[in-house]
């Protein structure tokens, strides 16, 4: 399956319940179907799951293809694609066989983030925890979350001993919270658990490069660098949808005062350029970054935390180059892109919504610096 054409083949279906997805604060039943239906729900995963084990060129246009669509529907597809992923690929065989075993719709989401404290048990985890944003655990069946191992009442703080539970949704009390200004048909509720028991072959290690499963050389870079892969292409996709929609919109639109259209006027003209060329930019220093590093790890290379870092520039880069070019589109657009319900207004919520995650923050430039500036080794949040 290729899978920028399956997004492609879906586009309607998902700009047209892209309302309803808001309306309804999660992924409608039809977008989720048509998720699943075009194949690629399991696009991510290894063979062994359903999946194509794509290189991260075809996986970043896939992701950039459904996020212009609809920003929400995007997010899902950076969201369940990439946690299934990890569950699929890490998880141990008796665990995967459990998960993955039905042949059934299975996907996941959650919070990967180490907020539950799980204590040690014969055989597994008694798992207490609440966590955030879990975008589409309301369509999923498994549900993660990251978290502390507990030992006679105290945490283990050590990173590498940070682990991530794969619980059946039935043992998962969602909270909901999502009232939000963007990415509204999400459905990222906040969700937790108490006292919840899980066997330790339904666990694996959060920072693990060490797959079970599949031959993707991303699988050997772990579910960081995938992760921020999938926010930087998603935010290049919402920016890409927002600068075609403003290039129509110039052809006809013509401002309160003005004689002309917008596409005549020589300042639309000279910053739809500049704001091409810098997506372009982005888009090119995201794709050289993901496969360089992949093509060099797949020749047997190690994964160095220079490289971790190059990965997380280039991510938190397009991220903020992304915002900018819809910054400028939205203004542009003039009135066009304040009522409800136009694509313009939607995408720019969306946008200033998905570009407040940690994930792609300053702290990245600034974490990557250290690194090569050789004031650090490594650090954690790279």
């Amino acid at each position: 399956m290729h899978g920028p054409s399956a997004a492609l083949k879906i586009r309607e279906v998902l700009e047209a319940e892209a309302q309803p997805s808001e309306d309804a604060r999660t992924l409608t039943p039809t977008a989720v179907d048509a998720l699943w239906d075009s194949g690629l729900m399991t696009y991510l995963n290894p063979v062994e799951a359903g999946g194509c084990e794509p290189g991260f060129a075809e996986l970043i246009e896939t992701w950039i293809e459904l996020a212009s669509a609809d920003g929400a529907a995007g997010w899902i597809g950076i969201a369940n694609l990439p946690t299934a992923m990890a569950a699929a690929v890490y998880l141990p065989d008796e665990g995967f066989d459990e998960v993955f075993g039905s042949g059934g719709r299975v996907t996941s989401a959650g919070q990967l983030f180490p907020n539950g404290m799980g204590d040690v048990v014969d055989g597994g985890f008694r798992i207490s925890g609440a966590w955030n944003f879990g975008s589409g655990v309301a369509h999923s069946p498994v549900i993660c979350g990251g978290f502390m191992k507990v030992v006679d009442g105290e945490p283990i703080l050590d990173l590498d001993q940070f682990s991530v539970a794969v619980i059946d949704a039935k043992d998962v009390r969602l909270t909901d919270g999502w009232h939000v200004q963007g990415l509204k048909g999400t459905g990222s509720y906040d969700y937790e658990t108490s006292d919840v028991f899980v066997p330790e072959h339904r666990t694996y290690g959060l920072f693990t490069r060490e797959p079970r499963r599949g031959n993707a050389p991303m699988y050997r870079l772990g579910i960081m660098p995938v992760t921020a892969a999938g926010h930087a292409s998603w935010a290049l996709g919402v920016a890409r949808s927002m600068l075609d929609d403003v290039t129509e919109l110039a052809k006809e639109k013509v401002r309160m005062s003005d004689m002309e259209t917008l596409a005549l006027r020589q300042t639309f003209q000279r910053n739809l350029s500049h704001h091409t060329a810098m997506w372009r930019a982005a888009h090119a220093g995201v794709v050289e970054a993901f496969t360089g590093v992949e093509s060099a790890v797949a020749a047997g290379a190690d994964f160095t935390p220079s490289m971790r870092a190059d990965l997380r520039i280039a991510a938190t880069y397009a991220t903020e180059a992304s915002r900018e070019v819809a910054q400028w589109a939205h203004l542009a657009a003039g009135t066009s892109a304040v009522r409800e319900g136009s694509r313009l207004e939607r995408a720019f919520r969306d946008m200033y919504t998905g570009t407040q995650h940690a994930f792609i923050s300053e702290k990245t430039y600034i974490d990557a610096a250290q690194i090569h500036l050789g004031l650090e080794d490594d650090l954690p949040g790279i």
